[in-house]
């Protein structure tokens, strides 16, 4: 059962500019759900509407976001049972009235930009470019910027690429056209059902890009929150998770060339692996790695020598801090707010191996995305019949 604190989700604010859909889906949020508010009222972009799903919530979230939204009345409450964070992101993209639709975990951060690049870089496009991205840092619980995201960035049809380097790297970066998250179906509510959400975002992705080009914006718009407690913290959980997403997938197109299937199971072990490492799980641990060593036994010999070194470190830490009498000092970290200038991100290192395995990826994304060229066309054509006709 859906109840909503507006009875009419279409009596939004009129700005220039295409409406965008602020989809927030959120679950005993009220310790970050301000701030995510603020920071998604703050947009250069003004003509939104902010949709809040809670979740099935039992703290203070609904009351946080309806005192918010008395000072900004482009946020709008939507409240349901407590059915997992893929549902309630399906339920904001149905009630939404905009073009575009933009998700926003509860805990994370936008910069003041992002959504004003994001749509201007997809006006641009051809209906084909279904969806934009962009990079993020990681923030702690007081929004303080520990690293920042790898530098890898693709464009335009990157469903081989995706399923090895997993892009887009958080809920909270993606722009998607309103049409083509209802086309693909949405978000798969049964990886919570079976008690291993998390990825849910990572298989929405793929389906995206199975079927559409994406776009990216090359700088860090996003402070995505670490800390413990948040479903990225349940290392178990996102490691089966990830694994199951990439099964499905795998299934999905069986047409993928074999090189690409490998590169992809590859990768999603690897990823998992420390997820089963970090959970303190020896026996998913050691049966990943298995697999690892089968198909690279070079990286489980470098996972070897990492482990000698970061040793040695650590014993050499303690013995500066037991001479000096005293522990090292906190480090003073910036934090993510408006003052962050984004720029463009550092090309990553590349080895000679590392390019041309990127670039055997990107003739299989060639040759698969020549394949959707006829449907493409299609699209284009039904899109202009629906321009002409309104």
């Amino acid at each position: 059962m859906l109840f909503s604190s507006d009875t009419d989700r279409r009596d939004v604010r009129h700005f220039n500019g295409p409406l965008v859909s602020v989809v927030i889906p959120a679950f005993n949020a009220s310790r970050y759900i301000e701030r995510t508010l603020r920071s998604a009222g703050r947009q250069t972009c003004r003509n939104l509407e902010i949709i809040v799903v809670n979740d099935g919530s039992t703290d203070d979230t609904a009351r946080v976001v309806e005192q918010v939204a008395l000072a900004d009345s482009r946020i709008r409450l939507l409240s349901t049972p407590n059915r997992g964070v893929a549902a309630a992101r399906n339920t904001g993209i149905r009630e939404a009235a905009g073009r575009f639709v933009a998700f926003l975990d509860a805990d994370d951060l936008w910069h003041h930009t992002k959504i004003e690049k994001q749509v201007n870089a997809l006006n641009r496009l051809t209906p084909q470019w279904a969806a934009v991205y962009v990079l993020h840092y990681i923030i702690n619980s007081d929004d303080e910027i520990l690293r920042s995201c790898a530098p890898n960035v693709a464009r335009g049809y990157i469903f081989a690429r995706h399923l090895t380097f997993k892009y887009v790297g958080n809920g909270s970066a993606l722009l998607v056209r309103r049409d083509a998250a209802l086309e693909i179906g949405g978000f798969d509510s049964s990886y919570a059902a079976a008690g291993i959400g998390g990825c849910e975002d990572l298989d929405f992705e793929l389906r995206l890009a199975a079927r559409y080009q994406i776009e990216v914006i090359p700088e860090r718009l996003v402070g995505y929150r670490q800390y413990p407690g948040n479903m990225s913290s349940n290392h178990l959980q996102m490691g089966r998770g990830a694994l199951e997403v990439i099964r499905r997938s795998l299934a999905a197109n069986p047409h993928l060339p074999q090189y690409a299937t490998r590169s992809a199971i590859n990768a999603t072990h690897k990823y998992a692996f420390w997820e089963f490492r970090q959970a303190r799980n020896t026996y998913l641990s050691l049966a990943t790695i298995w697999s690892i060593l089968k198909s690279e036994p070079s990286f489980v010999v470098r996972l070897a020598l990492e482990k000698c070194l970061r040793l040695r470190q650590h014993c050499l830490r303690l013995v500066t801090a037991t001479a000096n009498g005293r522990d090292s000092p906190r480090l003073n970290r910036s934090k993510f707010d408006q003052q962050i200038v984004p720029s463009s991100v550092e090309r990553p290192e590349e080895t000679a191996q590392s390019r041309c395995h990127l670039m055997q990826l990107t003739d299989v994304d060639a040759e698969l995305s020549s394949a959707l060229e006829p449907m493409a066309d299609r699209l284009g054509q039904v899109a202009q019949s629906q321009n002409l006709s309104s």
